[in-house]
């Protein structure tokens, strides 16, 4: 999940490349936090955002990466329309995400808090490491608030696209057994996939 506060990461996209190979795709460190995925190495931050998608997209992704500004820099130049990045939220744990074009139309214009998203066709995204959300009252908030508390998410996947719970009925709340539509009753309301991405062939 992918809340408000931490698209700040989007903002600034300078391009820049660096021809690095496909083959850092190695398992990153446990215990990383936002600043030293920052202090990563170009090549280790670029494994940790391949990470985040399965292998057979991961192999043809995009990837961006934290440069010596802090800003998010392109270093590999996707073939697939997929684009990966090393972390998304500023917790202790890594979240990095893979998005295709259409995920990442819909993750600026949440930040840029566009009135609803401008993708014309749904989404998806992949977060193998899984994420985090904020809860207060039990109910899944939009952005940090007083009294929310963050909620780890297992590994999953998204589509980025207005899911409507009382015509699908699916649930609109988090369950370790299946899916769920976040951020319901907004204009982002998106499905939640609690399936691993790393499994998938």
């Amino acid at each position: 999940m992918i809340p408000i506060v931490a698209f700040s990461l989007l903002v600034a996209l300078p391009f820049g490349l660096s021809g690095l190979s496909t083959d850092a795709y190695a398992s990153p460190k446990k215990g990383t936090s936002v600043k030293e995925v920052k202090a990563m190495s170009e090549k280790e931050q670029t494994a940790l955002a391949l990470s985040a998608a399965p292998k057979h997209i991961a192999k043809e992704a995009g990837v961006m990466v934290f440069g010596a500004d802090g800003k998010l820099t392109e270093v590999k130049k996707s073939e697939n329309g997929f684009t990966c990045i090393p972390t998304v939220m500023n917790l202790p744990d890594p979240d990095p995400i893979c998005m295709d074009g259409a995920a990442h139309q819909w993750m600026t214009d949440i930040m840029n808090n566009a009135p609803k998203p401008s993708n014309t066709i749904p989404g998806i995204a992949y977060m193998a490491h899984g994420g985090s959300h904020f809860e207060k009252n039990q109910k899944v908030v939009m952005q940090q608030e007083a009294g929310a508390k963050v909620v780890k998410e297992p590994p999953h996947w998204m589509i980025m696209w207005p899911f409507d719970p009382a015509a699908t009925k699916l649930p609109t709340a988090p369950n370790p057994l299946g899916s769920y539509i976040m951020f319901d009753g907004s204009p982002y309301a998106h499905l939640m996939v609690y399936q691993d991405p790393k499994k998938m062939k």
